[in-house]
């Protein structure tokens, strides 16, 4: 299962507490990244649930050699074995995930190397060479990924108490409440909370 969490912030969020809100998604490990640029206090964090890998070398946040590149990631990608054979085999890896394949074929394609993978996930992708935080989930949307925007200030997570924790107001949307009630859920990317989408 994993989780993952993070932000884009003017102001210094609990990273911390947003990861240990999603502790029973990945009670294995947890990990952060953080940094500062452009005036923005950027973070990264990941509770694991070791499956492919278990040993210290799959832990998250992964980065490339240079650290300009920060991924977390929740999900699999089948045909990442095929994946690393065909277009990383000049790849030096220090694991056997398929969260270290898919960096290195972001570092390799970009944004193209979507088109390659065959599996289910969430993923959080800073470039600090583009100056991008990417948040991508597979075409189904099968993993979890809520995410609370205001001006330049972006807090996502695998679950909505992560983005509480980050200090996201839970305001009641109370426009949703009726499609709640009928359906079960919110249909769309709204949710019961005013402002946080998935």
């Amino acid at each position: 299962m994993c989780g993952i969490a993070g932000f884009i912030s003017s102001t210094q969020r609990d990273g911390a507490a947003m990861v240990r809100s999603l502790h029973h998604r990945g009670p294995d490990a947890n990990g952060a990244f953080s940094a500062e640029a452009y005036g923005k206090q950027l973070f990264l964090g990941h509770a694991r649930l070791s499956l492919i890998d278990i040993t210290d070398a799959g832990r998250q946040p992964m980065l490339t050699a240079d650290q300009r590149i920060a991924l977390v990631f929740n999900g699999e990608i089948y045909n990442f074995q095929d994946l690393r054979a065909r277009f990383c085999a000049d790849y030096s890896f220090r694991s056997a995930t398929d969260t270290e394949v898919l960096l290195a074929l972001y570092k390799r394609m970009g944004l193209q190397c979507l088109q390659h993978l065959n599996g289910d996930f969430a993923v959080a992708i800073l470039d600090q060479d583009r100056g991008k935080m990417l948040l991508i989930r597979d075409r189904v949307g099968v993993k979890p990924l809520y995410f609370w925007r205001s001006g330049d200030d972006l807090v996502f997570g695998s679950e909505i108490k992560a983005l509480l924790a980050g200090g996201v107001a839970p305001v009641l949307a109370t426009e949703n409440l009726q499609r709640f009630f009928v359906f079960k859920y919110v249909p769309g990317n709204d949710t019961l909370f005013r402002g946080v989408h998935r």
